[in-house]
């Protein structure tokens, strides 16, 4: 079972502008910048990303249908903020794995506990 829904709206008004300040300068966290489908708005959602031959991975901790991840689908592409530099990502795509190879051993089984099995793909523009 990925994260509730509940526990995203938590996140989203106290934990994220609290992480905010990690987020983009300590691997794994990373910031995906993004603009709202329908508004137009500018968005800032944290993540965990993990970079490896060129391809960047995207653990989908709260499952594929959530509104960044369409965001970003619709936009086929975002900014990523990642060790303190921003990197174009394009050719967003969802993908399943339960075994989570992509991830590091230690993400792996924290993904596995959550049976967090998507995650999202994309290469640098």
């Amino acid at each position: 079972m990925v994260l509730p829904r509940a526990l995203a709206k938590l996140n989203r008004r106290v934990t994220n502008p609290l992480l905010g300040r990690l987020v983009g300068r300590v691997a794994p966290m990373a910031m995906v910048v993004h603009k709202g489908r329908k508004s137009g708005r500018p968005y800032r959602t944290p993540v965990w990303a993990f970079e490896r031959d060129g391809v960047y991975r995207i653990a989908l901790t709260y499952g594929r249908d959530v509104d960044w991840v369409k965001n970003i689908t619709a936009a086929g592409g975002f900014e990523l903020e990642t060790k303190g530099t921003v990197v174009l990502l394009i050719d967003p795509r969802v993908d399943n794995d339960p075994s989570a190879r992509w991830a590091p051993l230690g993400v792996r089984q924290a993904l596995k506990l959550m049976a967090a099995t998507d995650y999202l793909q994309v290469r640098p523009a």
